[in-house]
């Protein structure tokens, strides 16, 4: 068939074709990025990450930790890997054309019915709805998959076809787990979480996707600045809350200064290394991936333990000072932990510089006992632990530990 033009939209020059062959982008592709379109999919996971984010104030504030931690891991992962599986895919056979962004749109409409089942699994565990947004994401995501395997030939096909039987087969018993007794449904979601994980592994065991590094550590990149997005949110409310509410202003303000300071401290803790020169395999990268639940799910959690402490602050919360500082300081010392481990130590050498960030995650943890004073002082911690990461690369030559790939 020949193919056919028209304009795809204004401000990027891209065209999109009516309709190609999907085949597979090649990983050394140069100028590798982000288009308009996974920047749309992202924006449509803002309303997800807000509701399980809004859950879990309510949880903890509530004094349902147990309750709301619990809840918010389930939730989060199924947010974390429906993003996944769209961000790899499109990263080896994004064509843009009419039917693919047709059924990428389709797949968006997914996340937002999940979205909206958030409430309902959080706050009753009817994971109905949420279950049925996996659908209509696992149906488009078939269809993608099985238009790929039509590209390809030989092993490159049979990786399409694995991932085609693995997602059915997956799905239909997410849907299967909804017709068990409520008894069954945390054993079974923990089975099936682990089914999930294995697919990938299991499709692409002799014959990896052609995921380009570049783009990949791109789109990693830009999730992680939308759930620190929920932060600034959170730092946002500690300002509004101190300016309505004068008789907290002395510890309101401080708040809202040491959550910025958290945020800033995790964007910069994040983005100082080159990851993709570590992306050099599927195993690196599956790790790496994969090790992004901890990262995401922590940073998403450090802005709903900086809206805890304010409610907190203002009395609205059912939890002493240091139990609320412990909602906000835990996930900023994870975050700290998770990015050394699976992200910065690939391009650390020496012990000094291995130890800058878990020596942070412990500081923060520190602070726990200051009750209202704890985000201030965390804030303040989390500073630190940049300027002195930033002090040892910058040593003299002959003393400096280059990064290096790992």
């Amino acid at each position: 068939m020949d193919e056919t033009t028209t304009p795809a939209g204004a401000g990027h020059g891209r065209e999109v074709v009516t309709r190609v062959p999907m085949r597979p982008r090649s990983r050394t592709e140069p100028h590798r990025a982000s288009t308009p379109l996974e920047l749309l999919f992202d924006l449509c996971f803002v309303v997800a990450v807000a509701q399980a984010g809004s859950k879990l104030v309510h949880a903890l504030t509530e004094g349902e930790q147990g309750h709301g931690i619990t809840g918010y891991l389930l939730i989060f992962f199924a947010i974390w890997w429906a993003w996944m599986n769209f961000t790899w895919f499109a990263s080896a056979y994004d064509v843009d054309d009419i039917l693919y962004r047709v059924m990428t749109l389709v797949q968006m409409s997914g996340v937002l019915v999940l979205a909206a089942g958030v409430p309902r699994a959080f706050d009753d565990a009817d994971y109905a709805v949420a279950v049925v947004g996996y659908l209509i994401m696992r149906l488009a995501q078939t269809c993608q998959w099985l238009r790929a395997s039509r590209g390809e030939s030989g092993a490159a096909r049979r990786v399409a076809l694995r991932y085609v039987a693995g997602l059915l087969l997956v799905q239909l018993a997410w849907v299967g787990l909804l017709l068990m007794p409520g008894s069954f449904w945390t054993g079974g979601f923990l089975v099936l979480v682990a089914v999930e994980l294995a697919v990938p592994t299991v499709a692409e065991r002799d014959h990896g996707t052609s995921w380009h590094p570049h783009h990949i550590a791109e789109r990693f990149g830009l999730f992680t600045i939308i759930v620190l997005g929920e932060s600034i949110s959170a730092a946002t409310v500690a300002v509004q809350t101190a300016l309505d509410e004068s008789t907290a202003l002395d510890l309101l303000l401080p708040i809202a200064a040491g959550g910025l300071l958290i945020v800033f401290a995790a964007f910069w803790s994040y983005f100082a290394v080159p990851i993709h020169r570590h992306l050099t395999s599927n195993r690196q990268a599956f790790v790496w991936g994969y090790g992004h639940y901890a990262v995401l799910g922590s940073a998403a959690a450090i802005g709903a333990g900086i809206e805890v402490a304010v409610e907190q602050v203002t009395h609205h919360a059912d939890l002493s000072a240091q139990a609320a500082a412990a909602c906000a300081t835990i996930p900023t010392a994870v975050f700290l932990l998770s990015v050394w481990a699976v992200h910065a130590r690939h391009f650390k050498r020496g012990i000094a510089q291995n130890l800058v960030l878990p020596a942070g995650a412990a500081a923060v943890l520190a602070c726990t006992p200051a009750g209202h004073l704890a985000v201030p002082l965390a804030g303040l911690a989390t500073a630190c632990t940049v300027a002195a990461g930033i002090v040892l690369a910058a040593r003299p030559p002959g003393d400096r530990v280059r990064p290096a790939a790992g």
